[in-house]
């Protein structure tokens, strides 16, 4: 699915970081292996010692549409999107966060792409923008808090540690500082059970142990289809989605101020994305990246917020944004940078 996109911009973002735990401490401490320390190159990780992932979605919310000046009325759909357990059971955690920010009547959806749900909700919203008049603007947030006993934020996904937060961002017809230029999605369900492996369907969660290790349903995968196919599929799809939404946009890869890539580790982003696209990792957001970790959907949002807060992102800039998310899928977006915004130029 690729679409080349015409009068959809970003008007805000918001982004909620609780605190930061350094990963020499967490080593010092016997939590965290000194061989991810070293192998992901990761300095610290954004942690919550008691925030939810709802209430995080909505401090990031709130800041988002502060700085958007947007009222309950002006948002037609709210998307948010997150991968892992948002702090209640059976629950709509969309309607949560409405009912914290807007108390609007508008469609609020929670969108399960794993770590491609970010661009995914963006693609949707985008759409649903375009696909009748009045439609003003939409509110994108994403959540996670990877926490024990369920995820062990070091060892559930050894080339990426985990990170808790918040992140969001008011996309808009009516205008904004950066413009959507074109955005891609791709996927892939050969490779769905890469991170299933060979467990049995369960009545409830974490029936069969936690915490939850993608290490072992990789290998499981890998001894029946091999690595070299693996690599080849997974490979195929980023290329893919770049490709369409970099021809969508006319523009070639090294035309970019910025690339702005998952926040996985070093060893993890070289093999992926900077070696087979040629990026240097100067024009990634990595020295930032690297001390928050991976926070599941929000990786490409704080990233952008992050350009753009610090004044790295100038007008003129164009961002493109990767990512990909178990299932298999793949996102890419191209997004111009219009002007800095006054909530950013403080």
């Amino acid at each position: 699915m690729t679409m080349r996109v015409e009068g959809i911009y970003i008007r805000a973002t918001g982004v909620r970081l609780p605190a930061r735990l350094r990963v020499s401490d967490a080593v010092a401490a016997g939590e965290c292996p000194p061989r991810t320390a070293e192998t992901t190159g990761v300095v610290s990780v954004a942690h919550s010692p008691g925030e939810s992932a709802a209430e995080m979605a909505v401090a990031a919310a709130r800041s988002a549409l502060d700085r958007a000046e947007a009222q309950a009325d002006d948002i037609g759909l709210i998307l948010h999107a997150d991968t892992y357990h948002q702090g209640q059971d059976l629950w709509p955690v969309a309607s949560y966060i409405q009912r914290e920010t807007l108390r609007n009547t508008c469609p609020a959806l929670e969108i399960r792409q794993m770590s491609n749900g970010g661009l995914t909700a963006l693609d949707l919203a985008a759409a649903y923008l375009k696909a009748a008049t009045g439609r003003g603007e939409a509110l994108l947030t994403t959540a996670d808090r990877f926490c024990t006993p369920g995820i062990d934020r070091w060892r559930t996904d050894p080339g990426t540690p985990y990170a808790d937060g918040g992140t969001a961002l008011v996309l808009s017809a009516r205008g904004g500082f950066a413009a959507v230029s074109s955005l891609a999605l791709f996927a892939d369900s050969e490779l769905e059970p890469l991170h299933r492996g060979d467990t049995p369907f369960s009545p409830a969660p974490f029936t069969h142990g936690m915490p939850v290790d993608f290490d072992a349903a990789k290998r499981s995968f890998v001894e029946r289809m091999g690595i070299s196919y693996a690599v080849a599929r997974s490979s195929a799809g980023q290329y893919s989605v770049v490709k369409e939404a970099l021809a969508d946009a006319g523009m070639e890869l090294a035309d970019a101020a910025w690339v702005i890539l998952p926040h996985f580790g070093r060893r993890r982003l070289r093999s992926i994305y900077y070696q087979p696209f040629g990026i240097d990792p100067a024009r990634t957001t990595w020295d930032w990246s690297r001390t928050v970790g991976h926070l599941g959907a929000g990786d490409q949002f704080a990233s952008l917020d992050h350009l753009v807060m610090s004044g790295l992102a100038v007008p003129g800039d164009r961002c493109v944004l990767m990512s990909v998310g178990a299932g298999y899928s793949w996102g890419c977006a191209v997004i111009d940078i219009l002007d800095r915004p006054a909530w950013a130029a403080g």
